[in-house]
């Protein structure tokens, strides 16, 4: 488990170097293919002693979450996050199915701020989720952040919300999924209330990456008072008709796409 020394500032500003927690989570499958040749190897060292990071060297804030499929909210799996702070109201995410080297890249997520999303029109407004439940349930986390850095952090995610697709889905629950990506990206959805992950994802998460989600959740209560309704957090609600709801997590209405076009 790596550590690091941390102040309120960098967390404040998001400048965070990501490190694991718990037990290191490999990719959910190994693609079909033969072993890479002492050929590729040297060809990887030199590009590695050679060319940067790129793009890639400040995604460097580490966040695990959980999506179900919009369209298929029993498809649910963790997902790693890396991501970018480009500036206060928009960081960009490339999407794993774990936190180590060989860990399946599935996925890419993009978050806004309320401002910004509110500047969307109505029909764009469906592709983005919630983040409310992810934060106020405990179940979005930043492996390995003191507490008070952790808590910074999903403050400054309060109110805003992700458009997400997976274009590879390698893991279905706690199971393996495709061993290569197949057919279209999927959207990806938040959870809104209790009871929509299905029993055991959670739970198994934690125990591997040593966190505690309800205790997260109950540290957490203090940034229910900045909740607003967001408009989501009802879309799954069909599915999961004994879910109940989370505290400070509501739903606002949404604007009827052929109202915002008249």
């Amino acid at each position: 488990m790596c550590t690091k020394t941390f102040s309120v500032a960098i967390a404040t500003a998001l400048t965070l170097s990501a490190c694991t927690g718990g037990e290191p989570v490999g990719g959910a499958t190994n693609p079909p293919g033969t072993e890479e040749t002492a050929k590729t190897n040297v060809l990887e060292a030199g590009a590695a002693a050679l060319q940067n990071n790129g793009p890639l060297a400040k995604m460097d804030i580490y966040l695990v979450g959980f999506h179900p499929m919009k369209e298929q909210p029993s498809h649910q799996m963790v997902a790693h996050h890396f991501c970018r702070q480009v500036n206060q109201d928009f960081a960009q995410c490339a999407l794993f199915d774990g936190n180590t080297v060989d860990a399946n890249l599935n996925g890419v997520e993009y978050i806004i701020s309320e401002k910004l999303f509110e500047s969307l029109p109505a029909e764009e407004r469906a592709y983005w989720h919630p983040h409310n439940g992810e934060i106020l349930s405990g179940q979005l986390v930043a492996p390995n952040l003191p507490e008070v850095a952790d808590k910074e952090l999903m403050k400054s995610k309060m109110n805003s919300y992700g458009k997400t697709w997976h274009t590879w889905q390698s893991r279905n629950g706690l199971e393996p999924g495709d061993r290569m990506p197949l057919g279209e990206p999927m959207l990806a959805w938040s959870f809104n209330r209790d009871g929509e992950a299905m029993p055991g994802l959670i739970e198994s998460r934690d125990k591997r990456m040593d966190i505690d989600s309800a205790e997260r959740r109950r540290e957490r209560q203090d940034l229910v008072g900045l909740a607003r309704p967001q408009e989501g957090v009802d879309a799954l609600r069909a599915h999961f008709p004994n879910a109940t709801p989370i505290p400070g997590v509501e739903a606002k209405a949404e604007t009827d796409p052929a109202e915002s076009t008249q």
